[in-house]
């Protein structure tokens, strides 16, 4: 009903609240600005632009038009994007440290796809140290891991606090050895909790060896023991184990994304700047 080059016209005087600039901005006529504004006034059968010697403003029924109007002209951008083949393609092969799996990014792989349909993307979700190996053997084109706080290499998203996690019904004796949910190793958590206590003189002793989050998650649900979790990702049922427990710190850790320079750059960069430019943190 509404021809897309009127509907431009009027977002461009709408925006400039002015003819004569919208005229400038795409490079056409004032006379073909008015003609397009009030074809598509005669299309809508409403009175879209308040025009005095002075100036230019939106009816109400205008501003109802312009959020419209933007509408309709971005889905038609996407859909010639898509049709004539002009949008990105390639294959992106993303590997995601498993616990990072539990903040914002399922939407933000999930909007990437949508914004990106003809990108073949292929997720592996797995330890950091193992994605690490993958893209250093060539397996893998940008990961999102956890590495030590300052390491070198790679783009930081955030810097989160290692902490010791626990059910809130946990108790821990003075003195006694602490009972340790750990993944197997070699993991960057199970190197955080035994350096910690080792320098703090502490026993422990493992209660529950886990593969994958989930499983850390419900052994300390379990109450069968204590782990180690980046602050910011902890679930609300759960809790950081108090003071009188008289853990060590464990310090803080990165956030970090890691990329093959063999990789097609193109993939690489629009999944990078989706993941920098949104807020990582436990979803709700």
């Amino acid at each position: 009903m509404f021809d897309p080059v009127l509907l431009k016209s009027f977002v461009a005087v709408a925006e400039n609240r002015s003819f004569t600039d919208a005229a400038r901005t795409l490079e056409l006529s004032q006379p073909t600005i008015s003609q397009h504004i009030r074809k598509l006034e005669a299309a809508a059968g409403r009175i879209l632009v308040m025009r005095d010697t002075r100036a230019v403003s939106l009816t109400d029924n205008g501003e109802a038009m312009l959020g419209f109007a933007r509408a309709i002209l971005a889905a038609e951008d996407q859909a010639v994007k898509y049709f004539t083949g002009s949008a990105m393609r390639g294959r992106l092969r993303f590997g995601s440290a498993d616990d990072l799996a539990l903040t914002q990014l399922p939407r933000i792989l999930r909007d990437f796809r949508q914004l990106y349909p003809h990108i073949n993307l292929e997720l592996t979700v797995s330890q950091s140290g193992n994605l690490v190996r993958r893209l250093q053997a060539g397996q893998l084109d940008l990961i999102f891991v956890k590495q030590d706080a300052g390491a070198e290499g790679g783009r930081l998203v955030r810097r989160d606090r290692m902490v010791w996690l626990g059910h809130k019904s946990m108790t821990l004796e003075a003195g006694s050895p602490v009972p340790l949910i750990a993944y197997q190793a070699p993991s960057l958590g199970r190197a955080y909790a035994m350096r910690a206590l080792e320098a703090d003189g502490r026993t422990w002793r493992i209660t529950c060896n886990v593969k994958e989050v989930n499983g850390a998650l419900a052994a300390v649900r379990a109450g069968i023991g204590i782990a180690v979790f980046p602050q910011s990702l902890i679930p609300a049922d759960l809790a950081q184990v108090p003071a009188s427990f008289e853990l060590p710190e464990l310090g803080d850790v990165d956030f970090v994304l890691l990329d093959n320079p063999m990789a097609a750059r193109e993939p690489v960069e629009a999944l990078s700047t989706a993941i920098l430019s949104r807020p990582v943190q436990r979803r709700a």
